[in-house]
C-alpha cells in the first residue's frame, strides 16, 4: 500500500516493505572479535559491490565491511547483467573479505560458500526450502517450478581483497517480476519476510561459513563446504548444456564440482570435462 500523498523517497513511501534498522543491524552484527567491522545501509544506489570496491580502493573500508542499499539502480550479476527490483523489496548487499592465509588459487570457492551460506541462513529464517544452481544462482520453488530468487556476484577488490555481492528477492509480487522465471521469497511461501532478521541469519551463516573455510586453509574438503554445496546443488544430476566463448558448448550430465569449485560435466563421449565459473557464458537444460 503506498499513501498517494507519499514521495517515492520516503522511508515509509511503503508500508508493507518497511526500511532496515540499521542501528540495530550494528548492535546484532558488530562485535569484538566478529567478521564484521562496519554495517552501513544507504537507501539508494547504483551498486553496493562498486561502492565498497571504490571504498577498499580508497583505504575507507577493512575485512568485514558490509554495505546494504534499501534500493540498487545498476545492481550487477555475472557478465554485466542487470539486478533491478522495487525499493525494500529485497535484500542488496556487499560484504568485503581479505582471506589473507587462503592461497589465491582457492578464491574461487567464495562465490560457492556464499551461496551455502545465503542459503543455510534463509531456510533458518524464512522458512524456505532453497536450492543452489551452480555458479551463483539461488532457487526457489513457486507453483512446482524452480525459480531464480537471488544472485551472487564475486568482484575483486585490490591484491588482497574480494567483494561479495548478494541480492535476494524477498518481497516481489507476481507483477513485479523482471522476467518470468524469476521468483521471491514471499512468492515461495516464506513464513517470514521482515529484512532485518533475514539479513542477520545470513550474514551471521556467512560468518561461520567463512570462518570454517578459512580456518581450514581454504581447503574445500576439510571445511565441509564442497560436500554441503554438493548436496544443495540443484544442477548437479542433470543434463546440462555449458555455453563457453567462442561459440563451444559442453553438453552432458552435470555429475560433480571439483575441488576447484569446477563443474564437472560427463559427455556422451565419455569425458568428463570440468568448467569453471570464470569461463562460462551460459548454464542452460539441454
Amino acid at each position: 500500500m503506498t499513501p498517494q500523498n507519499a514521495s517515492d523517497d520516503s522511508r515509509w513511501s511503503d508500508l508493507e516493505r518497511p526500511p532496515l534498522n540499521a542501528a540495530a543491524l550494528r548492535r546484532a552484527l558488530v562485535r569484538e572479535g566478529g567478521l564484521y567491522t562496519e554495517v552501513d545501509v544507504v537507501q539508494r544506489t547504483g551498486s553496493t559491490n562498486s561502492d565498497l570496491v571504490a571504498r577498499a580502493a580508497a583505504g575507507k573500508a577493512g575485512e568485514g565491511a558490509v554495505l546494504v542499499a534499501e534500493e540498487q539502480t545498476a545492481g550487477k550479476g555475472r557478465l554485466d547483467r542487470r539486478w533491478t527490483a522495487p525499493p525494500r523489496s529485497g535484500l542488496f548487499f556487499s560484504v568485503l573479505l581479505r582471506p589473507a592465509e587462503v592461497p589465491v588459487a582457492r578464491w574461487g570457492w567464495l562465490p560457492l560458500l556464499t551461496g551455502v551460506a545465503v542459503a543455510t541462513g534463509l531456510s533458518r529464517a524464512a522458512g524456505v526450502d532453497t536450492a543452489l544452481k551452480w555458479p551463483n544462482d539461488l532457487l526457489v520453488t513457486v507453483g512446482g517450478q524452480e525459480r531464480k530468487a537471488g544472485g551472487i556476484l564475486a568482484e575483486r577488490a585490490g591484491e588482497g581483497g574480494v567483494v561479495m555481492g548478494v541480492g535476494i528477492n524477498v518481497t516481489l509480487r507476481a507483477d513485479e517480476l523482471p522476467v518470468p522465471q524469476a521468483g521471491s521469497l514471499a512468492l515461495a511461501g516464506a513464513v517470514g519476510t521482515d529484512r532485518d532478521p533475514l539479513l542477520r541469519a545470513v550474514l551471521r551463516s556467512l560468518e561461520d561459513w567463512y570462518g570454517r573455510w578459512r580456518s581450514a586453509g581454504g581447503d574445500p574438503s576439510v571445511s565441509g563446504l564442497q560436500e554441503t554445496y554438493a548436496a544443495g546443488c540443484a544442477t548437479l544430476g542433470r543434463t546440462v548444456r555449458a555455453e563457453l566463448p567462442g561459440e563451444r558448448s559442453v553438453v552432458g550430465e552435470a555429475v560433480a564440482v571439483d575441488g576447484d569449485g569446477r563443474l564437472v560435466i560427463a559427455t556422451e563421449a565419455g569425458v568428463r570435462e570440468p568448467v569453471g565459473a570464470g569461463d562460462i557464458v551460459h548454464l542452460r537444460p539441454a
